[in-house]
């Protein structure tokens, strides 16, 4: 009874603690005084510079701002958002050799929005997708993500 009752515990301890035991954010965020454009553009070439190809622009703000409307929805959530979706060739092919199901982490998508009560914040965001992998091939991946926001992060 005692081994039940501390499964329990620690099942709802860790229901309490988020997703991860760590405590780790699933998402890296930065925020830059710069505005929207200019760190939508300087990701943009970071991505270019790095030898990735852009596959796609999303216009996530607006669209979500059309659907609801339609849904009766009235709190507009960003000013403006966009997300990018791009890939690289080199990182996904060695991160799906080591690990099939990583597959799902391919494309890559950073966005970029901005929120009606933050009118002068631009903030950049990925997802973390090393979190409990210690896999030399994930960590560059997550080291490329970040070297990406924080050059819009930092856009003129």
């Amino acid at each position: 009874m005692l081994k039940t009752l501390s499964r329990i515990f620690l099942a709802l301890l860790l229901l309490g603690a988020g997703w991860s035991v760590s405590g780790e954010s699933p998402y890296a965020v930065y925020k830059s005084a710069s505005s929207f454009d200019d760190v939508l553009q300087a990701l943009k070439m970071a991505i270019e510079e790095k030898g990735m190809y852009i596959n796609n622009v999303m216009h996530m703000g607006e669209m979500l701002e059309r659907t609801g409307k339609d849904l009766g929805a009235e709190k507009q959530i960003y000013s403006k958002a966009e997300s990018i979706e791009f890939c690289s060739a080199l990182f996904s092919r060695r991160m799906t050799e080591e690990n099939p199901a990583r597959i799902v982490n391919c494309p890559y998508i950073i966005s970029v929005y901005r929120l009606p009560e933050e009118p002068d914040a631009t903030y950049i965001v990925h997802r973390r997708l090393n979190i409990g992998d210690n896999s030399p091939v994930m960590q560059e991946v997550e080291a490329m993500l970040e070297s990406l926001g924080k050059s819009a992060q930092e856009a003129w």
